[in-house]
């Protein structure tokens, strides 16, 4: 159960460095449209680390609040606000590379046997929000592309 807990701690800093990687590339937007889906999906990833957040309390830990500093998500998310000066079409392949990244890491984490039941239907409902949120990149990535 302790490799349980920090496989959930890694993947909620995980999911802070993307809803902070949103936030960022939403302030610095410049296409309304983007603008106001990139800040949906802030609210959406959120969502999910609270989610994740309930769930290492129930299990004892300390509510993640920083992200993983040191990871590729981070970086991937943290070079957002750089990208908009470039371009809508430079930051929506960013964002794009951040959901890839983020979406193989909880999927990766699904295929250990790690988790509880209960832990494991917390990180599936998390996985499937990000899915949603790896498949809209796609289309942003397409459309501003």
């Amino acid at each position: 159960m302790a490799d349980g807990l920090s496989l959930l701690e890694t993947l909620t800093d995980t999911a802070i460095d993307s809803a902070l990687g949103y936030e960022k590339a939403a302030e610095k937007a410049t296409n309304a449209g983007l603008k106001g889906t990139l800040t949906a999906q802030a609210s959406k990833r959120r969502n999910t680390v609270e989610a994740l957040n309930a769930e290492i309390r129930r299990l004892g830990g300390e509510a993640r609040t920083n992200g993983g500093t040191a990871g590729a998500a981070h970086r991937a998310f943290t070079t957002l606000a750089d990208a908009f000066g470039d371009s809508n079409e430079r930051a929506a392949e960013r964002v794009e590379e951040g959901e890839d990244y983020i979406e193989k890491k909880f999927r990766e984490a699904l295929d250990k046997d790690d988790f509880t039941p209960e832990t494991r239907a917390v990180v599936q409902s998390a996985h499937r929000e990000i899915s949603e949120g790896e498949k809209l990149t796609d289309r942003l990535e397409e459309q501003f592309d």
